[in-house]
């Protein structure tokens, strides 16, 4: 059954999001898992202590967010399974919605194009603030365009395959469980010192969970563009994340573009290697295409999804 809830969950979220009067009434779920994170962050995360002991919290803090979200998860099927009967996999669908980002994605990076073809950087700036980590308020035209592409990129695996392939394989826990790392990763998993110990566990288990799904969606972006192999598989380890560079990569082959290059987090500058050999003077064209590759990424994916079904695997 985890297959027609997969479809459903895409083509809805894909098609209407997370509507506002939801997210203003009730928040998002994702919401609670940066509550439990930020509130174990401040109790747990001391700097007086040895890093070993905050490596050993980092864990506690991943464990108490597997047992909320997959104990969440399997408590959501269970019900929905006793009440609904036969009809359990459509508001089990409705539960997967949340964990999709598809559409969402979609529309913050599309906020970014509108503004730049209208060559309003300021707007531009501030509609790439909401999607990266990296310092905005310098960033050219090129740069807005580039971080805008290498975060569609990167968020497709995040947002959209990885999701798909965890509730697949393990149903609403499976997917929750996914979400809830995930954010512990965005949230903490970073090699500043206030998190380096405290945050490593998060780092490694995002990698793990991973793994497959962002070659997958370098696969995906390949097929879908009909090139950029070469690219991806040449420039995929140039990045700093075992995972991110494989769809980076792809996207950047695909569209003939560099992607990554020097930036700026917090003031300060990181000279990062570039990925990809095409143009690096990006613009609101190139956005444009990457939104356009996205999609037919995306469909791709769901006719993946369909196949698998169909297959009975």
């Amino acid at each position: 059954m985890a297959e027609p809830v997969a479809l459903l969950a895409l083509a809805i979220e894909g098609a209407i999001g997370w509507p506002q009067p939801l997210y203003r009434r009730f928040g998002h779920p994702v919401g609670a898992f940066a509550a439990i994170i930020d509130g174990c962050e401040r109790a747990w995360n001391r700097p007086e202590l040895p890093g070993r002991l905050r490596r050993v919290a980092g864990i506690g803090c991943l464990l108490l967010l597997l047992i909320v979200a997959m104990g969440a998860g399997l408590l959501l099927e269970w019900g929905l399974n006793g009440i609904g009967g036969r009809w359990a996999w459509i508001f089990i669908t409705l539960c997967a919605v949340p964990g999709m980002a598809a559409g969402s994605l979609y529309r913050h990076v599309r906020a970014v194009t509108e503004p730049l073809q209208a060559n309003d950087l300021a707007a531009a700036r501030t509609a790439v603030a909401m999607i990266v980590g990296r310092d905005t308020e310098r960033l050219d035209s090129a740069g807005i365009a580039r971080a805008a592409i290498e975060s569609l990129a990167e968020s497709f695996c995040d947002g959209v395959v990885a999701p798909l392939f965890w509730l697949l394989l393990g149903g609403l826990p499976g997917l929750w469980a996914y979400k809830a790392i995930n954010t512990a990763d965005s949230m903490i998993g970073h090699r500043e010192e206030r998190w380096r110990a405290f945050g490593w566990a998060a780092a490694r288990l995002d990698d793990l969970l991973n793994l497959i799904p962002a070659r997958f969606a370098g696969l995906l972006l390949c097929l879908s563009a009909g090139r950029g192999w070469r690219i991806m598989l040449r420039d995929a380890r140039r990045h700093a994340s075992p995972n991110a560079g494989w769809p980076e990569a792809a996207m950047a082959g695909a569209l003939g573009v560099r992607l990554a290059g020097p930036i700026a987090y917090d003031g300060v500058a990181q000279d990062k290697p570039w990925i990809g050999s095409g143009r690096g003077d990006l613009a609101a064209a190139d956005l444009e295409a990457a939104l356009r590759l996205y999609l037919r990424a995306c469909l791709l994916l769901g006719l993946a999804a369909a196949l698998f079904a169909w297959s009975g695997l």
